[in-house]
């Protein structure tokens, strides 16, 4: 069974316990969200301008487009006002901040009708993030930037919430993918040649969930939800943000979602920052779930501002 809660006044530790199981929450917009949106508007607006961002692609070639979005995604994902915005949200939404860790809030952009489907305009095919190196405890938000449509949304595939799917994640290892995957994101134009974890085998869409919320509104998800993105046929760019917390407390007790399928190598883990003063995880908390040795280097990516992050 799964449930959607609505405006749930639930508290934290009872939320993370539903969405560990696989349980929705949709939130109502409040004024922290809103803050982000707008602050994500202003440098869209900026960037684009003087067309409109959601109608942008019908007036640009791809390239052109491309050009935008890869200077646009890293320069809001690393705006030190994304990272004070995102703190102002977990204060709002009750979270206990000294025990909260974040990663960096990502832009994504979803162009309709196939106008890009590669790097920076990248549609997910259905994946789990776990797929991808992400703790069993993380959980997802998920806000609109712009009004949007089911047509232009986000689809959760329940049934595969506990039914493993044979897939490519063995194939997937975290240091690599930041030295490769993501800084090359912007030079994936017509076609996107990196490695991403996908079914091996047959996936059944149906049924899904799409789940549709105002500007200011947000869903949480548990990073082990199969979800992928809806083909856009709205018409129109669908601009959305997405950011990830952790708990400390379920990182040390090591709970979270059950990992049914997942293979990847590496983790995410050191891309989180403490909500009170951006300070990252311990290392001996990261190393509970280091399964390969880490390389020399830099562990956390960090974008040439030119290239697009994700």
């Amino acid at each position: 069974m799964h449930t959607v809660y609505f405006d749930s006044p639930v508290s934290d530790e009872v939320r993370r316990d539903r969405l560990y199981n696989g349980q929705l929450f949709l939130y109502s917009p409040r004024p922290s969200m809103l803050a982000l949106c707008e602050h994500a508007r202003q440098m869209i607006a900026a960037a684009f301008a003087p067309l409109d961002p959601t109608q942008a692609q019908h007036q640009l070639s791809v390239e052109e487009f491309v050009a935008i979005a890869a200077s646009l995604k890293p320069s809001f994902i690393h705006h030190p006002k994304s990272k004070q915005l995102i703190q102002k949200i977990l204060e709002e939404y009750g979270y206990d901040l000294e025990k909260t860790y974040f990663d960096v809030p990502r832009l994504k952009i979803i162009t309709s009708h196939a106008y890009l489907t590669a790097g920076v305009g990248y549609p997910f095919h259905p994946h789990r993030d776990t797929w991808y190196c992400a703790p069993p405890s993380q959980v997802n938000w998920w806000l609109p930037v712009y009004e949007f449509e089911s047509e232009s949304s986000m689809a959760f595939h329940p049934k595969y919430w506990n039914q493993a799917v044979k897939n490519s994640s063995s194939g997937f290892n975290y240091y690599e993918y930041n030295n490769t995957g993501r800084k090359n994101a912007a030079q994936h134009v017509k076609k996107d040649t990196r490695f991403q974890p996908r079914a091996e085998e047959f996936v059944d869409i149906d049924p899904q969930v799409r789940l549709v919320c105002e500007v200011g509104g947000v869903l949480l998800f548990s990073g082990a939800q199969m979800h992928s993105t809806v083909p856009n046929t709205s018409g129109h760019t669908r601009f959305s943000i997405d950011f990830r917390t952790v708990h400390l407390d379920d990182l040390i007790a090591k709970q979270g979602a059950p990992n049914i399928d997942n293979a990847s190598t590496g983790t995410a883990l050191r891309d989180f920052m403490r909500a009170t003063d951006l300070a990252q995880l311990p290392e001996e908390v990261v190393a509970l779930y280091e399964d390969t040795p880490p390389p020399e280097g830099e562990l956390v990516f960090q974008p040439p501002v030119a290239l697009a992050a994700y």
